[in-house]
């Protein structure tokens, strides 16, 4: 059984609860961060999940997980009708309507407060769900998978990006070093929260990545349909339809 990872261990509080309180809490720092720690690499992975949806052009994308919707302004790009972002962090989502209303795409995306484990759309809803660093967050993961699926037409593709750990030399072991040494350092100075950026690696580790993952698709619903390894594997976007 994967072991159950927690923000503030300390807390006698529900792990949505303490995720939506992490958020919170590094908001104003998040977007910095992202870029800072992963060198602006991580707008190449998104990129990347919106190459890949462009062939089926999906006119209505859900994007869980959304945090200040960078991914979801990525998918923009597709022309879609509409938009979805949720997160259960109101002050990232403060963030991301920011964004969006600076860039003019108030009438395309609209961004929600909600649950990844009770979606607020009937069955069949979307051509297309994409999640960026957030299903490692899922208290119940098999439950929040099993709801995207419901709310995913059938064919339609589920797009996961997730950090993983590289495993050759000598990636595995600077990615290592920089993960438990160096990040949880910089992250604390920056966003003030001790725990945040401990959680991060924490996380990774205990995340069933890479062919465990696309089994644990597969159960809940999918056809896996291709597993890339990003980045020399610090990064993995995973791919699967509707059955």
């Amino acid at each position: 059984m994967t072991k159950t990872v927690l923000p503030y261990e300390d807390l006698d509080v529900a792990k949505k609860q303490q995720v939506e309180l992490m958020f919170d809490n590094i908001a104003p720092q998040y977007d910095f961060l992202n870029r800072f720690l992963s060198l602006g690499i991580d707008t190449l992975w998104r990129k990347k999940v919106v190459r890949l949806l462009r062939k089926n052009q999906p006119q209505k994308i859900l994007d869980m997980a959304t945090g200040t919707a960078d991914l979801a302004i990525e998918t923009a790009k597709l022309n879609p009708k509409k938009i979805i972002g949720i997160d259960l962090s109101a002050k990232m989502l403060a963030l991301g309507k920011e964004k969006i209303k600076a860039r003019k795409l108030e009438h395309l995306i609209d961004l929600q407060q909600g649950d990844a484990e009770n979606i607020p759309f009937d069955d069949n809803t979307f051509d297309a769900i994409t999640v960026a660093f957030g299903v490692r967050n899922y208290e119940n993961l098999d439950k929040g998978l099993k709801e995207m699926c419901r709310v995913l037409k059938k064919g339609g593709q589920l797009m996961v990006l997730e950090f993983s750990k590289p495993k050759k030399f000598p990636m595995k072991q600077l990615f290592n070093f920089y993960f438990k040494n160096i990040l949880p350092v910089l992250g604390k100075m920056v966003s003030k929260d001790q725990r945040a950026y401990t959680y991060l690696p924490e996380s990774v580790n205990a995340f069933p990545e890479g062919q465990a993952f696309m089994d644990k698709l597969e159960k809940c619903g999918y056809i896996p349909k291709k597993h890339y390894a990003l980045t020399a594997g610090i990064c993995s976007l995973y791919t699967a339809i509707k059955e």
